[in-house]
């Protein structure tokens, strides 16, 4: 089956609760697992479900994410057939460069759905990490003559109090949806992605713009499912589901790649997650350097002890210090007899001599990028 299909990804999930993660990036942006960001696990689950035209939504604090992303090069997106498009957000004395929803973000973008000459569409968020081949979802979207197929997960750890969307799920269609319930009553949650026919979410789009609606879940799916005009499909996402939308699920997030299952998961030797390149040396090991459990990236100079911990490219860990169950972002120095535990330090942060920085694992600290503590 030819691959008619164009991909959408969606960067403008506004999460306060990330702190000062994204003070200064948006959350597709986040370093992830020692040297990807959070973005790169949706773009290539696209490329290879055969999608060759993306174009990426962008939202306030933009700046770090259109550095990474480049010219699409990395990516092999860069060819005569094959193209990213980077769609920056669309100031205006009223608009300040950030959409109210999906909704409001897909309208603004209609140009490059309607430029776009393949005939299926498929729309992601990017603060969601998950392994789904849109050739799947595709192939039973066509089966089941749906509208729109929603992407579901039965995963828990997706689950939300207070936030998210359900699906009632009946013989692979949506029979009912719920918009950020005190606690769910479905099983089934909504991971951000979805496909549909170009032409039609075009057109729905615009229906739904000129009826005043805004949000895509809360407004134009809810009323799609309740007037039952259209057929909504839903499709059951395989493996595990990480939604990063808070400090905790962060910090979670990346430490479960400490888990053989979880990364034989996510990083299949067929599908490889492409990433910006930084050439680097490879990490070195000096002296009574101890490391036991830990993703080290390469540029690292360690000189003491890491353990249950993710260091990223270029990150220093001087002589006597130690580093437990923490996230380490690039190009950090972890000076003499520092002791860190149950933490994420931010690029660039420098701890120094014998200081102590120790959380509770349910709040680890957040140190801000720069900082010298």
């Amino acid at each position: 089956m030819k691959q008619d299909i164009v991909g959408l990804i969606y960067t403008g999930e506004r999460v306060d609760e990330l702190q000062e993660l994204t003070r200064y990036r948006a959350p597709a942006a986040l370093p992830m697992v020692g040297r990807y960001r959070l973005i790169d696990f949706i773009l290539s689950s696209m490329i290879h479900s055969g999608i060759k035209n993306i174009g990426i939504i962008m939202q306030k604090n933009y700046h770090s994410l259109m550095d990474h992303l480049g010219s699409g090069r990395e990516w092999n997106l860069h060819g005569k057939r094959s193209g990213l498009t980077i769609l920056p957000p669309y100031m205006s004395r009223e608009n300040v460069g950030l959409y109210d929803g999906l909704l409001d973000a897909l309208h603004t973008n209609i140009g490059f759905m309607r430029r776009s000459v393949e005939r299926n569409i498929a729309v992601s968020d990017s603060n969601v990490l998950y392994q789904a081949d849109f050739r799947d979802v595709l192939r039973q979207h066509l089966d089941t003559k749906a509208d729109l197929t929603l992407v579901y997960t039965k995963d828990r750890n997706a689950r939300r109090n207070g936030r998210g969307r359900y699906l009632l799920v009946e013989d692979r269609q949506v029979t009912r949806i719920e918009y950020d319930p005190t606690i769910p009553h479905f099983e089934n949650t909504y991971v951000g992605a979805f496909v549909a026919r170009r032409e039609l979410l075009i057109d729905m789009v615009d229906r739904a713009v000129a009826a005043g609606q805004h949000h895509f879940a809360r407004d134009m799916l809810s009323q799609m499912v309740a007037e039952r005009v259209y057929r909504v499909g839903a499709y059951e996402c395989p493996g595990r589901v990480w939604v990063v939308d808070s400090v905790q699920s962060y910090f979670q997030a990346n430490m479960d790649f400490l888990n053989d299952a979880f990364r034989a998961q996510a990083f299949r030797d067929d599908q490889p997650v492409w990433t910006k390149l930084r050439d680097e040396m490879p990490a070195r090991y000096i002296g009574d350097s101890k490391v036991s459990n830990a993703l080290v990236a390469d540029g690292c100079l360690i000189e003491g002890t890491v353990e249950n911990s993710i260091l990223f490219r270029g990150v220093v860990v001087k002589p006597g210090a130690v580093i437990r169950n923490s996230i380490v972002m690039q190009d950090a120095v972890i000076s003499r007899g520092a002791e860190v535990e149950n933490c994420i330090l931010d690029k660039e942060t420098t701890l120094r001599e014998n200081v102590r920085l120790i959380a509770p694992r349910a709040y680890p600290i957040v140190v801000a990028k720069g900082l010298t503590i």
